[in-house]
């Protein structure tokens, strides 16, 4: 999930938001036109730099979902019973209205279980979100440079090479059948636990709050007893590319393509908002 706006703070006038596997193409896209594959809104109105991202969408369909209630709240039957929702309030600038949807978004079911991090790209713009909406906790706020790569090029190695071994769930004790889909390990390297997915979903789900849920928010590993994230730990399956602080980066913002056929990368889904200024 992306916010882009242009790089001046004040007077923001105008947002967009569209939906991306690749920001650094599509904010090409949108800067040269609408004939080099812009949005029609966003030709001929740039430049427009990054200034937030929201990543970690479990995939396209739910980056989807999540970038059609942020455009329409008032049509979405998930938002449209907050008050206010469907249009800016007075004096509301057109990018303060979408973070105030953003803010309600992050709080409500099924959004407020969806493993996302948001990451402000410059303390020039970087917002506090409202005290009476903040974020869950397992959602991170991060605020600085950032570079996207990839962990590993496939899957959980530990996964990949257990193929060929027989594995036993250390929670229920049975045979994992199909380690490829079935299987799932900590995220803390000295920790050995192995267990089928949904035997370690459901250990997450005993003694939290989470009744009528099937997929976790976090919970405690059975094994190190360390307290993770169920984002995390299938990220790790799937090999997700990782972002992290680029810490020695004073140029423009940049993330590396990761793939080069997006529709085949559904595990770097992004929604983009764009805004414009006078």
């Amino acid at each position: 999930m992306k916010i882009l706006s242009l790089k001046i703070v004040f007077n923001f006038v105008r947002c967009y938001i569209g939906f991306t596997v690749n920001p650094n193409r599509r904010e090409t896209q949108h800067n040269r036109g609408k004939d080099f594959g812009g949005a029609k809104k966003t030709s001929n109105r740039g430049p427009w730099v990054m200034v937030m991202i929201i990543h970690g969408f479990p995939n396209k369909i739910a980056a989807l979902r999540f970038e059609w209630a942020w455009q329409k709240p008032g049509q979405s039957r998930i938002l449209r019973h907050i008050p206010g929702i469907e249009k800016r309030r007075p004096r509301e600038s057109h990018f303060t209205y979408h973070l105030r949807i953003l803010s309600e978004m992050l709080r409500v079911v099924p959004f407020c279980r969806l493993p996302l991090s948001i990451q402000w790209l410059s303390d020039d713009h970087f917002t506090d979100f409202p005290v009476e909406r903040i974020p869950p906790m397992h959602m991170a706020i991060r605020c600085g440079r950032i570079t996207c790569k990839r962990k590993t090029n496939e899957i959980d190695t530990e996964i990949v090479s257990s193929q060929n071994v027989v594995q036993f769930c250390d929670i229920c004790d049975n045979i994992i059948e199909n380690p490829l889909n079935e299987m799932i390990t900590c995220v803390n390297v000295s920790c050995k636990l192995v267990s089928h997915i949904v035997c370690l979903a459901e250990q997450f789900l005993k003694g939290n709050e989470d009744k009528g849920q099937v997929i976790p928010v976090q919970g405690k590993c059975p094994n190190c007893l360390k307290e993770l994230l169920w984002g995390d730990l299938i990220r790790k399956k799937k090999g997700c590319c990782d972002i992290e602080p680029d810490l020695n980066n004073t140029d423009a913002f940049e993330i590396k393509d990761l793939s080069e056929d997006e529709d085949n990368n559904e595990e770097d889904d992004e929604t983009e908002l764009f805004t414009e200024i006078n």
